[in-house]
């Protein structure tokens, strides 16, 4: 019983069923002005439908009053932008009004029947329903004054599921807003997990090199080697704060074009911290990095990143050979570790996946993994 009565709790009955009852407003006032035809307003309906303007705002209505708090209502507030549109705004316009004309005679004289009917148990005389003009009256037919109410509830309820429904199908997205929906969601998802590996490369390289440099100072006992890796954990958390506060503000203003990301121009810094985390680094750059593309510099500089912070967090303080070569139009960037004692199996990691997933989108190869007694990150990127 409780789930029947359900609907007399939720908002959203009434406000459909206000939905419902808005077209019969303009048929109303038209009766004022000329009685005879009061069916005059509906020729406009298909006109109306045709304006692209009529389906956004169809579309609004039909969201707040029809489902309102739905998260994913399935109705779109676009314009019309083809005929399919229009004339299905059209025909939404049709249905509406006539589903408000069904609503407004069963609001209207369902309520009348079941007045009548009390009056005839009460000994009256009720005029103005045919059904009951000739009834006589009889205590009996209080028996009968809950049937039209009951009638009156359950039209009510499933008119105002029907025009919901209809209006899904008829105001939903076109299989081109649909695409675009895709797309934009899909672009969306990118989006965040670049900024998730952005954020993973930049900060998990400065936690790295901080956890390493404290770990060395706590024992060399040295105050000279001490005051270097204290201001290589500043230097380090500076550049770290510098790019988490870059991508915040991307993420403030989605349409903040992004900027001052750093490329292989700035590799020296890395290459530093590296060292000065008490690894021994082997640097050699060759070729010409300025004629690198922008974005292949830049996620040519996050790999090189991670694979060094690899290089920290599982092997410590140990010979590091990296190489950068630009040549033959391709960008390639090595970089090789002694492998520790416990070695990870090839491709775990989420840098390393990281690493790989960067290179795929760039168009190019990438080698993760244990070579010949060592650790290995090499990768090739097109630069043409």
């Amino acid at each position: 019983m409780a789930t029947v009565l359900r609907p007399l709790l939720r908002g959203r009955t009434y406000t459909r069923l206000l939905h419902l009852w808005v077209p019969a407003l303009p048929f109303s006032v038209w009766i004022f002005i000329h009685p005879p035809t009061p069916w005059m307003p509906a020729l406009v309906l298909v006109p109306l439908g045709l304006i692209p303007a009529v389906r956004t705002g169809e579309g609004i209505q039909a969201r707040l009053m029809l489902m309102p708090g739905e998260a994913e209502p399935g109705i779109s507030e676009e314009p019309s932008a083809t005929w399919r549109d229009r004339l299905r705004t059209a025909l939404w316009l049709a249905v509406r009004v006539a589903l408000s004309g069904v609503t407004t005679v069963v609001t209207v004289w369902l309520p009348l029947l079941a007045y009548s009917l009390g009056e005839l148990a009460a000994g009256g005389s009720p005029g103005g329903v045919p059904v009951l003009e000739d009834a006589r009256p009889h205590w009996a037919y209080a028996l009968l004054v809950p049937v039209p109410l009951v009638v009156l509830y359950a039209v009510v309820v499933g008119l105002g599921a029907l025009v919901t429904a209809v209006a899904r199908r008829l105001l939903g997205p076109s299989p081109a807003e649909r695409l675009a929906a895709l797309e934009a969601r899909t672009e969306q998802l990118l989006e965040r997990t670049r900024i998730a590996r952005e954020l993973h490369d930049s900060i998990g390289h400065a936690l790295t090199v901080a956890v390493v440099q404290a770990g060395a100072a706590r024992t060399a006992g040295d105050p000279a080697f001490t005051e270097r890796a204290l201001d290589a954990i500043e230097e380090t958390g500076r550049a770290a704060l510098e790019d988490l506060e870059r991508v915040l503000g991307v993420l403030r203003e989605p349409r903040r074009p992004v900027s001052s990301r750093p490329t292989l121009g700035d590799a020296d810094r890395l290459l530093e911290s590296a060292r000065a985390s008490g690894a021994t680094v082997d640097a050699e750059v060759t070729g010409p990095l300025e004629t690198v593309p922008g974005p292949v510099s830049r996620e040519g500089y996050r790999i090189l990143q991670e694979a060094l912070t690899n290089a920290l967090r599982h092997a410590g303080g140990v010979p590091v050979r990296v190489r950068v070569r630009v040549a033959d139009g391709t960008l390639l960037l090595d970089v090789r570790n002694p492998l520790p004692e416990e070695a990870p199996g090839p491709g775990r990691g989420s840098g390393l996946r990281g690493i790989r997933e960067r290179a795929a989108l760039l168009g190019g190869r990438a080698h993760t993994g244990p070579d010949g007694g060592d650790w290995r990150v090499r990768v090739d990127l097109p630069v043409d």
